[in-house]
């Protein structure tokens, strides 16, 4: 269990604070808006009514003792950056910020973000991703030109066993998980699984080899 402060509850904020509460975690979820808070007082662990670009009230909530704090102020690239800098000044361990723009990235970086989010960019990816072809169901972007896409089986594959394809030799792709017609899921599947043509194969692959298999593929 890990210890969060957000700060900012948009919608950006509501959907990390509740994801994070269902992981079990920690979660103190700060906005100046008491009505943002409203529909948090059962899902964070603590909420408060706050304006955190008073640095008295960040040192009150000792952000030296969160593990991670993000600022996510949805429209208001100011006060992100403010806070983002008050917080690092304060002792914050790790920062995460949200941006709208590459120019907003830059600054944020500048003054303290450990990591940046782009909301807006990293769902027009994945979108991209997944409907420029018939065969990606699924996407999530990892870092330095990998990520694990959701997709259909080569017919080679098909009735054969990972191990018998040769797949991680030939193609230079992992398989990591199958999601089965029936809607089932094998994570770190044995080698002898039988691949069958409903299945959808969860593959770790550089975005290189990818793109020549997705062309193999179609």
């Amino acid at each position: 269990m890990k210890s969060f402060l957000i700060i900012g509850a948009g919608d950006f904020g509501h959907y990390l604070c509740r994801d994070l509460a269902k992981m079990k975690n920690e979660v103190l979820i700060v906005d100046k808006n008491e009505m943002a808070l409203e529909d948090l007082l059962d899902v964070a662990t603590s909420t408060l009514i706050a304006d955190c670009r008073r640095e008295s009230v960040l040192k009150r909530l000792g952000v030296s003792n969160f593990d991670v704090c993000f600022v996510c102020i949805s429209g208001n690239f100011q006060s992100n950056l403010e806070i983002t800098s008050l917080l690092k000044d304060l002792g914050a361990p790790y920062v995460v910020s949200q941006a709208g723009n590459e120019v907003h990235i830059k600054f944020l970086l500048r003054n303290g973000a450990d990591e940046i989010i782009h909301p807006h960019k990293d769902s027009a990816m994945r979108a991209a991703v997944k409907y420029n072809s018939e065969h990606v169901f699924d996407y999530v972007d990892l870092k330095d030109g990998y990520s694990v896409y959701e997709i259909t089986p080569l017919p080679e594959w098909v009735n054969r066993s990972i191990l018998d394809s040769d797949i991680r030799a030939k193609y230079n792709v992992y398989i990591i998980g199958i999601v089965h017609g029936e809607g089932r899921t094998d994570y770190m599947p044995h080698p002898q699984t039988i691949i069958r043509g409903d299945d959808h194969l969860m593959i770790l692959a550089h975005e290189d080899t990818m793109e020549k298999l997705l062309r193999k593929i179609t």
